[in-house]
């Protein structure tokens, strides 16, 4: 029990000290991140703190015009900023001149500034939750290092989620750290602190991942609680990335819960999830409905017609589906040339047939999530992003820490019983003895 308690802490403390090297590094760029998406998010954020809508307008100006001018650092990982191409003083004007256009064009309503046509800001008037999120962060901090905060609890908290969520599906500490750094390395931890919804939307997902993986080591409350929260919080984030998620978890389960059944196993834990996971894919579904918020054939239209500054199509799809071949070839020709990605699935793939642990088929369903949204946006500006793609990385931050562990000896990665989680696996519900032979 005292090296249990021992493991334990240094598992803590390493825990702590990754994130105090990831905050480190991130504070030689405090500035700098800002993408053209930022300015619509700060806008609406100022709004909600009590700007009017014009100085919410010329402050989100203000700090991504200032934020451009900074160069993108070797020092952060996968970074794909860009060095500066206009001046802050012409930044400013372009900008202002944008607003003054698409306010005498009918843009006079919503909480975002009239940066374009309204119903492309409409798109961003669906997503209170992240402006909502950064309200408390802009007010006590500022624009600059309130933003820098918020990434970086964004990042924080998905990292430590991506830890617990190895944990409880019976991996060693050593695993679980791996697969905190991994996050934090990887293009997740960029994405999670750059000035987007992507990035809350991320730290979201590593917790309904984490619930999912409590419901099936037969957690029921705390699993579906974790879900079902994650899930709806996602929906005021990202509507579409949390009705992704939903329903691959539960397209996943399901096919899961077959294979069981066909193996005589046990299924009860797998069935509880796919109904929790595809119920709330359907409630975000006619959430959205409801609301009225842009949907796919929206999206679609954005795409094909320039944000809207060209007449819609009649039938969209044809031409959508030109562009989806021409991405993704130009994407996995992107792959061929930097094989970083392809390399760390293949690693996944490994673990997929080395190990047995429920949070496999949870990471599959993740990284499924983010090749269904980069497929809703065959944008070739995004070739060399990752931020539409980024819950695909998920998958080899779970699954390749897992290699570090000895395979389990049981049959399936789910037990039949609540008392047998910890055979196999190192798991904080086995036996002292069990831990201790296992070198927990």
């Amino acid at each position: 029990m005292p090296n249990i308690r021992r493991t334990q802490h240094l598992g803590l403390i390493g825990m702590v000290l990754i994130a105090v090297a990831f905050t480190g590094l991130q504070l030689t760029a405090v500035t700098g991140r800002a993408s053209p998406d930022t300015k619509n998010y700060l806008s609406y954020a100022l709004s909600i703190g009590g700007d009017s809508r014009d100085e919410a307008g010329r402050r989100a100006i203000a700090h991504t015009c200032a934020s451009g001018q900074q160069a993108p650092l070797n020092t952060i990982p996968w970074t794909s900023r860009k060095t500066a191409g206009e001046s802050e003083e012409s930044c400013v004007r372009r900008l202002n001149d944008s607003v003054a256009y698409w306010s005498r064009h009918g843009n006079t309503s919503g909480m975002t500034a009239p940066f374009a046509n309204q119903r492309f800001m409409a798109i961003f008037e669906a997503r209170p939750g992240y402006p909502l999120f950064l309200v408390p962060f802009v007010a006590a901090f500022g624009v600059t290092w309130g933003l820098w905060l918020a990434g970086l609890v964004v990042a924080l908290a998905g990292s430590v989620c991506v830890l617990l969520t190895l944990r409880v599906a019976g991996a060693s500490w050593r695993a679980g750290l791996a697969g905190q750094a991994l996050y934090l390395a990887l293009p997740t931890g960029t994405v999670a602190m750059n000035p987007l919804s992507d990035g809350l939307s991320l730290a979201l997902g590593t917790a309904v991942v984490l619930g999912c993986t409590l419901l099936l080591r037969d957690r029921p409350r705390a699993g579906a609680a974790l879900v079902a929260g994650g899930l709806a919080l996602m929906f005021l984030v990202r509507y579409s990335q949390a009705l992704l998620l939903a329903a691959a978890l539960a397209g996943v389960f399901l096919a899961w819960s077959g294979w069981l059944r066909r193996k005589r196993r046990q299924t009860t834990p797998v069935l509880r999830a796919a109904v929790l996971c595809g119920a709330s894919a359907a409630f975000i579904y006619a959430g959205a409905h409801l609301m009225s918020w842009p949907m796919g054939q929206d999206s679609a239209q954005d795409l094909l017609t320039h944000h809207y500054q060209r007449p819609d199509l009649p039938n969209p799809w044809p031409e959508f589906f030109v562009q989806e071949g021409v991405f993704w070839s130009a994407w996995l020709r992107r792959q061929a040339t930097y094989p970083v990605l392809p390399v760390l699935l293949a690693l996944s793939a490994w673990a997929l047939l080395r190990r047995r642990s429920v949070v496999l088929p949870i990471a599959l369903a993740a990284g499924a999530a983010g090749l269904l949204n980069q497929a809703g946006h065959p944008n070739l500006a995004q070739l060399l992003g990752y931020r539409l793609i980024v819950f695909v990385w998920l998958l080899p931050a779970l699954a390749i820490p897992l290699l570090l562990d000895r395979p389990a000896r049981d049959a399936s990665p789910v037990p039949a019983r609540p008392e047998e989680a910890g055979v196999g696996q190192r798991d904080d519900t086995a036996d002292a003895a069990q831990q201790l032979r296992q070198g927990t």
